[in-house]
């Protein structure tokens, strides 16, 4: 009996330590799990302290304006929504595309040219327009861009510019270079590359002005009417001289051109995107947000608007003869990162 009991024994632990070996039995003990891989930026919930918001502003008036005004708008929305906000003005129009395209850039306020540039690259879509005021004081969805000479230089109509020297803005600006360069051909009957003897982009509106009134050009290309706060108006721009409406005159305009707007990069959460649309709306509506708007694009009012709102401006370029994602490929790049850095910007 004993031998017998003692074989059973031997077989039952051989059997015991077979499945043991083999991982099975309710008894073994699990390995531990590996600790979770670190989140990536990408995975990081956007809005986040983390992975805020990147908001960014055409570079077309100077930067210490922008990104101060800019702040001012991103502190407001992160009161309205709890979200975290980073402003960035990208070096040049075209740079702020590439941003957008390279999941970079969230929020984008967008000049009209660029916004056609966004969609046909299908990087993001528009969900406002700008309202601006007219010479009346309507609230219009469009706008003009103007060619200005100094006013003592004896110019009096586009002729007089062939030859010259000439500022553009940048190569993606509706009214600093796609609208005037239309109207120079249609005018002129001759490509504005060959009819200057030489241009250059500016980067800013008030700076292709200011390039004019010190007399680095002979004559310049910008919106109506950058030389002031208020289109037909007499409030001076800052920066702007005194006597710049004494020096410089207008001797061309161009247009209706759709406002500039506000667009979302493709991907951008849809819940969070009506969430940033309504607190945009609503920050119009305060009184600050009617100073900010106004102070930093001249912006009176916005609508909600979709992608067939910058339909002529496609057009224009078509008509003009203008390569829009050429000349965007001539500028330079953004330096590439793999997503925003963390901020502690509100």
């Amino acid at each position: 009996m004993l031998r017998r009991f003692r074989g059973s024994l031997v077989v039952t632990m051989a059997a015991t330590v077979i499945i043991a070996a083999c991982g099975g039995g309710s008894t073994a003990t699990a390995p531990a799990a590996a600790p979770a891989a670190p989140a990536t930026p990408s995975a990081l919930r956007i809005g986040s302290f983390d992975r805020p918001i990147v908001l960014a502003f055409t570079p077309s008036a100077e930067v210490a304006k922008l990104t101060t005004t800019g702040n001012a708008i991103a502190s407001a929305l992160g009161s309205a929504t709890g979200l975290r906000w980073k402003v960035v003005v990208p070096t040049s129009y075209a740079a702020e595309i590439e941003s957008m395209c390279a999941g970079q850039t969230d929020v984008a306020f967008l000049a009209s040219l660029q916004m056609t540039l966004l969609l046909d690259k299908a990087c993001g879509s528009p969900i406002l327009a700008a309202l601006r005021k007219d010479e009346t004081g309507k609230l219009s969805t469009t706008y003009n861009s103007q060619i200005l000479v100094r006013s003592d230089s004896g110019i009096t109509d586009l002729n007089g510019l062939k030859g010259k020297k000439f500022a553009f803005v940048d190569a993606l600006s509706a009214s600093g270079f796609l609208f005037p360069a239309l109207t120079i051909k249609q005018k002129t009957g001759q490509d504005p590359k060959t009819f200057f003897a030489s241009t250059i982009n500016a980067g800013g509106h008030p700076q292709s002005v200011l390039a004019l009134y010190n007399g680095q050009v002979d004559g310049a290309a910008s919106f109506v009417d950058a030389r002031v706060t208020i289109p037909g108006g007499t409030i001076l721009n800052a920066g702007m001289p005194a006597d710049i409406l004494e020096k410089t005159r207008v001797i061309s305009t161009a247009g209706p051109i759709p406002n500039d707007g506000i667009a979302l990069s493709k991907g951008f959460p849809a819940d969070i995107g009506a969430q940033v649309k309504k607190a945009l709306i609503d920050y119009s509506k305060t009184d600050s947000g009617k100073k900010d708007l106004l102070t930093l694009f001249q912006w009176d009012d916005m609508q909600e608007v979709s992608a067939s709102f910058y339909d002529s401006v496609r057009e224009a370029a078509k008509l003009g003869g203008v390569d829009v994602a050429g000349e965007a490929a001539k500028t330079p790049r953004p330096a590439a990162t793999p997503a925003p850095s963390p901020s502690k910007a509100p």
